[in-house]
């Protein structure tokens, strides 16, 4: 039988992490697919760097998709990347039907609220970020200038 008040602690920021690597590769590929045309695609369109689609489209994603992917600056780069796909789902998905389902817009929708949701909930466990702010903190906790000894002004006087 599970118990699940020990499994829920120990997995769920492994699982976030999970679903960040494999959101972050999906995204990655959406890029070099627009960039590099790879995996090729038979609507490709030739890339232009100084247009919206594919350029600055193509660059987001690819660049966005790979730090996503390792877990290196996930809040801001989610919440850019998730600000991206509000705009295109309004840009390009909105004129066609407001409904995701009518529309095609479903990935655009997904992307969006899973790329807010990791701009809130950071990158988990198994990332560089989470590597980073750990190792700031084992060097914070060696320096004992970096922690400052408790200030009895505070307290007020002696009584």
């Amino acid at each position: 039988m599970f118990d699940w008040a020990t499994l829920r602690p120990i997995w769920e920021p492994r699982m976030l992490s999970i679903l960040r690597i494999m959101v972050g590769l999906l995204y990655l590929e959406f890029g070099l697919a627009k960039v590099f045309d790879f995996p090729a695609m038979s609507d490709h369109q030739p890339y232009h760097l100084f247009s919206l689609v594919p350029g600055l489209a193509g660059i987001l994603e690819t660049v966005g998709g790979a730090l996503i992917a390792i877990g290196l600056f996930t809040r801001p780069v989610a919440f850019i990347l998730s600000g991206e796909m509000a705009f295109a789902y309004f840009m390009v998905y909105v004129p066609r039907s407001f409904f995701p389902a009518l529309s095609g817009g479903v990935s655009a929708i997904l992307f969006c609220f899973i790329f807010l949701y990791f701009f809130v909930a950071g990158a988990g466990v198994w990332s560089l970020d989470h590597l980073w702010a750990s190792k700031a903190s084992t060097e914070n906790r060696a320096d004992g200038a970096a922690t400052p000894a408790p200030s009895n002004l505070t307290r007020g006087p002696p009584g």
